[in-house]
Order: C-alpha cells, then sequence, then structure tokens
C-alpha cells in the first residue's frame, strides 16, 4: 500500500480551497485500493507536503534502532514514493520497496540507488519467507490503510507478512497513527468513528500539475495497547512503541502529543543460521 498518511499538522499543505470549482473522487466504485485512486493523482506532488521532509532524521534512527549495515537487507512495505529506501540504499544497504500504486513505484524506481528495487504489491499478501533482516512500514505505510471499515483482517495480514519475510532474529519497524492524538485534535473535516477507529477526512488535494481534486482518506488509529495485541498475534516480540512525529523519530514513551506510535518488534530466533 502508499504511504498517504496526513498529520493533522500537515493538512494544511493538502491546499484545501474556499469557493473554487474541484473535481470530486472517491473510492465507491473504483477500481483497486483507495490509496491508488490518491496516488495517481498525487504523483510526484506527494513529496511536496512537510511530513516528507524529515526522511534522513528518520532513516538514521531507525538504521540504529533496528541495528543495520552495509549489506543488511530490508523489506519497505507500503514505500510510497521510495524516500525512506533510497535514504537507506545511499547507507549500502539493500531494500525491497513493496506499494500497492503503480504510480508510486514508477516514481520511486526513478534514480534509485545501486541494490534498490521496487514492486507493485498488496501489503496483505506479501509473499516472502524469511529473506530479510528487517521489515519497515512507515508514515501509514501499511497498517491503518483498510478503508471505511477499518478491518482489523488487514492489518493483521499486514503484520502478519511483514513477520513472516523476516529471518529469524530480524526486527520490524512500523509506524501507525495514534488514536489518542487524533481525538485530541478533532477537526470540523474529519469524522471519527469511535467503534472502528477510523478517521475520514474530505480533503482537496493538488496534483503535481496543479490540478486539485476532493479525496476521501480513510486512516485507522491506534492505542499501544492495540499494536502490542497485533504484533504479539503475527508471533513478534515487542521490543517498543515510541511516540513519534515525521522528522523527529526518537525512542519516546507513548503521549497522548505525538503523531504517530512506532512500533519495534523481532521475529523469535529459532536458533537458524542465516545464510552466508
Amino acid at each position: 500500500m502508499a504511504e498517504p498518511g496526513f498529520p493533522a499538522s500537515s493538512r494544511a499543505d493538502a491546499g484545501r480551497t474556499a469557493g473554487r470549482e474541484v473535481t470530486a473522487v472517491s473510492a465507491e466504485g473504483a477500481r483497486g485500493h483507495w490509496v491508488e485512486v490518491l496516488a495517481d493523482h498525487l504523483g510526484s506532488a506527494y513529496l511536496r507536503y512537510s511530513f516528507t521532509k524529515g526522511t534522513e532524521q528518520e532513516v538514521a534512527f531507525l538504521v540504529e534502532a533496528l541495528g543495520l549495515g552495509p549489506g543488511d537487507r530490508v523489506l519497505d512495505v507500503g514505500c510510497g514514493p521510495g524516500r525512506h529506501a533510497h535514504a537507506l540504499g545511499r547507507r549500502g544497504i539493500e531494500v525491497v520497496g513493496v506499494d500497492v500504486s503503480s504510480r508510486f513505484v514508477e516514481l520511486a524506481a526513478e534514480g534509485a540507488p545501486a541494490g534498490v528495487t521496487f514492486r507493485q504489491g498488496d501489503a496483505r499478501a506479501l509473499a516472502f519467507d524469511a529473506e530479510f533482516d528487517a521489515a519497515v512500514s512507515l508514515c501509514q505505510g501499511a497498517l491503518g490503510l483498510g478503508g471505511p471499515d477499518g478491518a482489523l483482517a488487514s492489518d493483521r495480514a499486514v503484520l502478519a507478512g511483514m513477520a513472516r519475510a523476516l529471518r529469524p532474529g530480524g526486527r520490524l519497524a512500523a509506524s501507525a497513527f495514534s488514536a489518542y492524538f487524533q481525538v485530541r485534535w478533532l477537526e470540523d473535516t474529519d469524522a471519527f468513528d469511535a467503534a472502528t477507529g477510523v478517521n475520514h477526512e474530505r480533503s482537496v488535494l493538488r496534483s503535481e500539475t496543479g490540478a486539485e481534486a476532493e479525496h476521501d482518506l480513510w486512516t485507522t488509529c491506534f492505542t499501544p495497547r492495540e499494536l502490542t495485541l497485533l504484533a504479539e498475534g503475527a508471533g513478534l516480540t515487542v521490543e517498543g512503541i515510541w511516540s513519534v512525529t515525521p522528522g523527529a523519530y526518537a525512542a519516546n514513551p507513548p503521549t497522548v502529543d505525538s503523531h504517530e506510535f512506532l512500533l519495534v518488534a523481532a521475529r523469535p530466533d529459532d536458533g537458524r543460521r542465516r545464510p552466508q
């Protein structure tokens, strides 16, 4: 899946307009995943939003937190236009990026560092098995994008696929939007469903050519307890759940004031040796 999460503090970037005529775009009846509709419209304009500007800090933190180094292999789930994958690749790390949007995959492949490749695919149906030293899903890359129903099965499938992709002892980092933050800073344009944890926003987004269209954005929000239960259900050992903000990743305990939580967990080491 893609990484369309628009934190509340960044939504002003989306270019909402008053009194202008815009095209209405809905996922109702659209082919494929709702994120594909959004990605087809945004294209490279996705990278103008302020929450995409902290890539280097986020990757530097993750390299340390996950114990990564040159020669390691990372799976980037919901890689979007590939900003994190590129930054990892520049550090000598091999990356396979997966995204549901063919448009984002095309953008990600442009100028990719050596050892960094991309493919289109659904995060809920990953086919990898014990192939990676680490797996990441950042900026709502995959978790919480199940759509208006916020299907729990979707998030379970994403984490199970990522866990299976890890070599024994491999580690996972996945960000998810904070339910605490969303409820605390609920905006007039938001509709939060307390039963499902899904926030719905109708927002005007501007394409790379300047064309404006109104899109539905659905984001399932989580508490640390929910993320712990999901991770344990996928057979992972939770190492930490931290409050983070785009461009300011740190090992901070959960609060109600940060946009996202960052889950860090590991696949238990069953004693199998890593292939040489």
